[in-house]
């Protein structure tokens, strides 16, 4: 079934489909299509999308964890072999986020959050087989917990899937919302799970399971869910003909010095984000845990705080984009930068305190957890800054391209209405790039806490801190050179002042 271009004048046409929920006809930056047809249409696949990503970033953070569970339940794994179980799914996750964005154009939006949803089914199965089995294998846990990476190829698809269903103005705090509704899911996972495999309460309002730790009650909770999330898709989402494309097409991207500049800045906040949110459990664990689970106010037991990070890091992302939206991508960018400095040295100025092997003395561990609140209030700030990044980042990427676009040709012509659509597909494809490399930095984090060269973990962690604020202060010198300073002589291809 086709349709036919409206005349001047007349009603705009509901979104024609052909079999399978094919939408021929989106004009998302034609405000009359927008208000009667496309906002419905949009928010109806934002909501589905936002849910199967949720689950996305549920599984992909599932070894988060339950890997400080594993000692508990029989398993013998030192820190670094912890920490490692923890990286690997976010290697993997980076990796598949590329093939994951071009995905979407080749096979339809709708039709490739109903296969990744369904592909959850791997890492929640295969968790569910290995925790039951204390002979299992070191190399099969990493394995399996490398699996969990599909979960996080699910942010790039449905990123730029989302973009293509949003006008320009709107992206910003769309694409904000579905980031955020994703990450929520790293949140969500530290909080629940404890509290679904029997291993703590919720504050003490919801009490431990007295019969032990039963961690594949998790797995069978979310590959349930990983059901209702692929049946979801099928029944409530829709795939857009105008956002086909070839991989070649998409690949011109990496081509681009703007992809690798922004994928560079997403590392220092999606990367922060995702690897401070994987490495948060152990790192309380490590540095203020008592021997025992202890009740709220006589010790500090990880599973109480350990959601608290991600939860501040996914609320502060749509906050990200609507300033973003409202101030310009590239100055809040610069902001998140420099608060992200100034409070990972607070966290490290807290750990200077600390003596090391907590659990060792009584004494010591109780003088330890004295600068808990110090250490878990500075390193909710840090989230807070890499969640406000996350969302201006994501702004600036579809801005560049859009930028780009009108720069080389003139309004209200057919090659700057091609040349807009083009730039959107291409947008989409930077996000897939950009969000693939910026994830590496969840592998690098906990790899960089776990340090085999360094002997004490607590010295290990304090390096790690030192190196992190000084990228820190490289990617805000970046985000300043290229988006905002203004030379002297104003070049046509600069971006200066361009409003990104």
């Amino acid at each position: 079934m086709t349709t036919t271009a409206t005349p001047p004048g007349e009603a705009t046409a509901p979104a024609a489909r052909r079999s399978r929920r094919w939408i021929e006809d989106w004009r998302p930056e034609d405000a009359e299509f927008w208000e009667t047809t496309g906002r419905r249409v949009a928010r109806r696949n934002l909501i589905w999308s936002i849910f199967a990503e949720h689950l996305g970033f549920s599984v992909w953070l599932i070894w988060s964890v339950s890997s400080a569970f594993l000692v508990a339940t029989g398993f013998d794994y030192t820190p670094q072999q912890l920490f490692v179980l923890v990286a690997l799914p976010n290697l993997v996750g980076s990796l598949l986020r590329l093939p994951y964005t071009f995905a979407v154009p080749k096979f339809g939006g709708r039709n490739f959050t109903m296969a990744s949803a369904a592909l959850l089914l791997i890492p929640t199965l295969g968790f569910a087989y290995a925790v039951q089995r204390p002979e299992t294998p070191y190399w099969v846990f990493c394995l399996i917990a490398a699996t969990a990476g599909l979960g996080g190829g699910n942010f790039a698809s449905s990123m730029a899937n989302i973009n293509f269903f949003y006008p320009s103005a709107k992206k910003g705090a769309a694409l904000g919302l579905n980031a955020a509704g994703g990450n929520l899911g790293v949140s969500l996972i530290q909080l629940f799970l404890p509290v679904i495999v029997g291993g703590a309460g919720i504050f003490g309002l919801v009490k431990a399971s007295e019969g032990g730790i039963d961690l594949q009650r998790a797995a069978w909770v979310y590959a349930g869910l990983a059901i209702v999330a692929t049946l979801a898709a099928y029944f409530f989402m829709d795939n857009l003909s105008t956002a086909k494309s070839s991989p070649r097409e998409q690949l011109q991207v990496v081509r681009k010095r703007q992809t690798w500049i922004m994928a560079f800045l997403y590392i220092g906040t999606f990367g922060s984000f995702i690897g401070y949110s994987a490495a948060m459990p152990l790192l309380i664990k490590l540095n203020f845990w008592v021997p025992e689970p202890a009740p709220l106010g006589t010790g500090i037991y990880f599973a109480y705080f350990a959601f608290l990070g991600a939860l501040v890091g996914s609320a502060t992302r749509p906050f990200g984009g609507w300033l973003a939206d409202r101030l310009g991508g590239a100055k809040v960018t610069l902001g998140a930068f420099g608060a992200m400095v100034v409070f990972t040295l607070a966290v490290l100025w807290t750990l200077v305190q600390l003596t090391p092997n907590p659990t060792a003395d009584p004494a010591i561990a109780s003088a330890n957890q004295s600068w808990f609140p110090w250490f878990l209030g500075f390193f909710l700030c840090v989230f807070a800054a890499t969640g406000i990044g996350n969302g201006s980042t994501y702004k600036m990427i579809p801005a560049i391209w859009r930028t780009e676009a009108e720069r080389a040709t003139t309004p209200g012509t057919p090659e700057r209405t091609a040349a807009l659509l083009a730039g959107t597909k291409q947008a989409s494809a930077a996000i897939g790039v950009i969000g693939a490399v910026g994830a590496i930095g969840g592998f690098l984090i906990p790899m960089a806490f776990s340090a085999p060269w360094v002997a004490d973990p607590m010295s290990a962690t304090k390096g790690a801190f030192v190196v992190f604020t000084a990228f820190y202060v490289v990617c805000g010198a970046v985000t300043w050179a290229v988006y905002l300073r203004r030379p002297a002589e104003v070049r046509a291809h600069s971006l200066a002042g361009a409003g990104i």
